[in-house]
């Protein structure tokens, strides 16, 4: 089975997440957003601090539950005596609770504009929880 991958993201993040506890979670990456489009809460997903276009077979990696997603637009305003700039910029929000570490067995999607999914490894020990 294919799962949505989540790439570049910081190990101190990972390493918080495997505290086991729910974060919530604001991602800015294109590649990222355009991942979670195709997901909704309930799904398992893979999450890895290795970058998009380096992540191969065998990279390492978190499986988190999404437990919520909010994708929106936020509008940024700057202003100064001689102009009004305005920027609106592209976020994700998700909630997610650590579920397992894992492998990257297969991964697809790195054309521009294609979700990033990865067929993990099965664990074969499980957490209780």
């Amino acid at each position: 089975m294919k799962y949505a991958a989540l790439t570049g993201i910081s190990p101190s993040v990972i390493a918080e997440l495997k505290s086991g506890k729910a974060r919530t979670l604001e991602l800015n990456s294109a590649h990222n957003i355009i991942t979670l489009t195709e997901t909704a809460p309930g799904e398992c997903i893979f999450m890895t601090s290795v970058n998009e276009e380096d992540l191969s077979p065998g990279d390492p990696g978190i499986m988190v539950d999404l437990l919520a997603l909010s994708i929106g637009m936020r509008r940024l305003e700057v202003a100064n005596s001689y102009f009004y700039e305005e920027r609106e910029r592209m976020s994700a929000r998700i909630k997610v609770q650590f579920r397992g570490v894992t492998l990257a067995r297969d991964v697809e999607g790195r054309n521009w504009g294609d979700p990033t999914k990865v067929e993990i490894v099965r664990s074969a020990c499980y957490r209780a929880g």
